[in-house]
């Protein structure tokens, strides 16, 4: 539980230091680090809750979207998914950029269109979220590559878990 709020505390500090703006979405890289983090370190439900209460507190200090919601909440439960059946940190990687970069994106975009009166194909919000999703991948796989042999191994040593 400190760990997820931890996480949610860095992902709003960083995603208000680190965006840019691409098409109609504000994409946040460190919201997909934390994601891969979160996922690989919590699992998918304290995963889901981080991302909620980024993309929460986000909006309300206005430094997020709405999209923000479909989009992390998607990733950070697949990545910790993917990596629970897996144990393998290249798959969660894969997790967040198929759960933020495409089905998130999807998700979105009926949101954009309702809540923010967005036009467009839907198309065009794949490649934002994809984009930011990388980005926020690989420095976030570089981050638990770093980390691994001092802090997943023995963890996963203690709970009687496989190999990377």
């Amino acid at each position: 539980m400190v760990l997820t709020a931890v996480l949610s505390a860095i992902g709003v500090v960083g995603g208000s230091m680190f965006e840019f703006t691409i098409g109609v979405a504000k994409v946040a890289p460190m919201q997909h680090l934390i994601n891969l983090v979160s996922g690989v370190l919590v699992g998918p439900w304290w995963a889901l809750t981080q991302a909620f209460i980024t993309s929460l507190i986000r909006n309300l200090l206005g430094t997020g979207t709405i999209l923000a919601f479909p989009g992390s909440m998607i990733g950070a439960f697949c990545v910790g998914w993917v990596f629970q059946k897996t144990q393998k940190l290249i798959f969660a990687a894969f997790g967040e950029l198929i759960g933020t970069g495409i089905i998130g994106a999807i998700v979105a975009y009926p949101i954009a269109k309702w809540l923010m009166g967005a036009t467009g194909a839907i198309f065009l919000f794949i490649p934002s979220f994809f984009l930011s999703a990388l980005v926020g991948v690989v420095f976030g796989y570089i981050v638990l590559q770093s980390i691994w042999n001092r802090v997943i191994v023995p963890q996963k040593k203690r709970l009687g878990i496989g190999d990377k």
